[in-house]
């Protein structure tokens, strides 16, 4: 398994930063799904189970975020970017067997999107963005 400290992280200073608002971001939304699996799972509907292996996989995620694995930031954005489709396919085509949600403003449902997008965004900046020795910046255009 490949191992990236924090200061890999495309050579940025601020990778301590980057790495500590990734947990952060990881675990937050572990606890908010962790805060909604209660009332799913007394319905008996399967979204609870749903919602504790969001919370499992948004905290092995930063655990190895904290270790510096490239798996953690992946895990990550898999969790991350699957529980913000899953909302999104909620409240359009409604989730299989279930009926479409129809409250898009709840408040701790914003709050997981809001999350769920920033930590998405920063997995993207890390890992995706141009650098400078890439090709993308800094060459001529050649007619």
């Amino acid at each position: 398994m490949r191992k990236m400290s924090a200061l890999s992280i495309r050579g940025t200073i601020s990778s301590e930063r980057l790495v500590g608002a990734g947990i952060s971001l990881m675990v937050i939304v572990g606890l908010i799904h962790l805060i909604n699996s209660p009332g799913d799972l007394e319905e008996g509907s399967y979204t609870g189970v749903l919602y504790l292996a969001n919370f499992v996989g948004a905290l092995t995620a930063a655990i190895g975020i904290y270790r510096g694995r490239i798996w953690g930031w992946s895990l990550g954005a898999l969790v991350a970017g699957g529980a913000f489709v899953a909302y999104v396919i909620s409240r359009t085509v409604g989730l299989p067997g279930l009926p479409v949600e129809e409250e898009w403003l709840e408040p701790l449902g914003l709050l997981s999107l809001l999350v769920e997008a920033l930590f998405v965004g920063l997995y993207l900046t890390i890992f995706i963005r141009p650098t400078a020795d890439s090709g993308v910046h800094g060459k001529a255009h050649r007619s």
